[in-house]
């Protein structure tokens, strides 16, 4: 049943690094939220957060979550398992970036929790709301070979973690959210050339539903790149989600004379002739973080499944740690 808000929700940011600051950021300019503070172990980091929004830090991690009805977890992902667990237990809601935790145990343990808390807790996959691919959604129907590209120039900041856990993982949510069919088998591989686990990874899926799905992950790449292309019976729809652009190029039979100024393919004698059409969805102008912490307002307030769930993002660890665990790893 959904209740009317008479006064903002009351939230907290664990984490002021350089995505905590973004949260931070969007979180004030959302009317559903009242940033009440944060919290940094970092001294530096909280005196640039409050003079650039004149937000008071505190000083722990309990003493926010005293004060807040949720908490939206931006620390590095060895800390998100405790810090969710503490935030769980005080009954509060919860946002926690992606990865949802660092080992699948630990993701299932919250999963338990927040079922018996019954509290809201959504995951930080922000590219379920790229408007790019917020703008193909209504275009797929049951793809039957997805392959992504996300490639990025090296940043320190992601290595305590595998570039499957850092970077994958957003394509692999994409994947599971469009193709909604139990994964069959993985193979993957990986090279390690900076860091002391993977920095370029593939790995290809095949679900139950007969769909594969071939991904690419780097992070050490010259150019940033986020390209998903979906192929689907008489259909084939690129998604770039950086640059915000969606692409749909589709296939009819022609009935009759086909249209002399139209593009068409000649499949052969007895086959008949297809038509293609092009179509690029007009994309919205919107900030993605800013449109999941809306979303996870909502969903406490209409007490809904956040669009994100911690379903879901359990899952897509679940996948990138069978990536990983049964990846042939090379050196570089």
């Amino acid at each position: 049943m959904q209740q009317q808000m008479s006064k903002p929700l009351r939230i907290g940011v664990l984490g002021a690094g350089h995505l905590g600051r973004i949260h931070m950021q969007q979180l004030l300019q959302i009317p559903e939220w009242e940033v009440v503070g944060f919290h940094d172990p970092h001294p530096e980091k909280c005196d640039a957060i409050n003079r650039e929004f004149a937000l008071n830090p505190f000083p722990s991690a309990d003493a926010l979550m005293e004060q807040v009805d949720a908490v939206d977890i931006v620390t590095p992902t060895t800390t998100h398992h405790e810090l969710a667990v503490r935030a769980l237990q005080r009954g509060l809601h919860l946002f926690v970036e992606k990865p949802l935790t660092r080992t699948v145990s630990e993701a299932n343990e919250l999963l338990a929790l927040a079922d018996d808390t019954r509290k809201k807790v959504q995951v930080g996959h922000v590219e379920r709301f790229n408007p790019a691919f917020r703008a193909a959604l209504p275009y797929f129907a049951d793809p039957m070979f997805i392959e992504t590209h996300r490639l990025a120039q090296f940043n320190p900041r992601g290595t305590d973690v595998s570039v499957v856990l850092d970077l994958m993982i957003h394509d692999i949510d994409i994947v599971l959210h469009v193709v909604k069919s139990p994964v069959k088998e993985i193979h993957a591989s990986g090279v390690c050339v900076v860091s002391e686990t993977p920095d370029i990874a593939n790995a290809r899926i095949a679900f139950d539903n007969g769909c594969v799905a071939n991904l690419t992950a780097s992070r050490i790449s010259m150019k940033n790149m986020r390209k998903s292309r979906f192929f689907q019976r008489d259909a084939y729809i690129a998604v770039d989600m950086l640059d915000k652009s969606t692409e749909i190029v589709r296939m009819r039979t022609v009935e009759g004379e086909a249209d002399p100024f139209a593009v068409t393919i000649d499949l052969g004698e007895g086959k008949g002739v297809r038509e293609i059409s092009f179509e690029k969805p007009e994309i919205p102008t919107v900030n993605a973080i800013r449109e999941e912490l809306r979303a996870f307002a909502a969903s406490i307030v209409s007490d809904s499944v956040p669009m994100v769930s911690i379903a879901d993002g359990a899952e897509a660890l679940r996948v990138a740690h069978a990536i990983y665990d049964g990846m042939n790893v090379q050196k570089a």
